[in-house]
């Protein structure tokens, strides 16, 4: 089981650390990607790291303005979100993937975060 946290209210401009963790198991046996879901909209994979950290892929709605990561001593993954803007409201979860320019979820994913930028 995935759990995704970190999100809040923020301002245009302004940014978010995003966490996704792992209970039971170690995230370091898998690529990990991360999805975003806007309220009427379908789920769309912004953003993946491969096992060893060296592999990512970014969709173009966040090219520039957000850095995936991963910290293998806290079994931890990270979405660095900078330059939010409103359209990147969303509730945004984590999950096992395909890491490839094309972003496929795998087996597990969990519960997300809501991440909402208003002024």
């Amino acid at each position: 089981q995935l759990q995704a946290s970190g999100g809040g209210l923020v301002q245009p401009g302004g940014s978010l650390r995003l966490s996704c963790t792992a209970s039971g198991g170690t995230l370091d046996d898998y690529p990990i990607g991360w999805f975003r879901q806007a309220p009427g909209k379908e789920a769309e994979g912004i953003s993946c790291v491969g096992r060893t950290g060296r592999l990512t892929h970014y969709a173009d709605s966040v090219r520039g303005r957000f850095t995936v990561s991963r910290d293998s001593a806290k079994n931890t993954v990270y979405l660095q979100a900078d330059s939010l803007k409103p359209e990147d409201t969303a509730v945004y979860y984590c999950a096992t993937v395909l890491c490839s320019r094309v972003i496929i979820k795998g087996a597990y994913w969990g519960q997300g975060t809501q991440v909402t930028v208003s002024s």
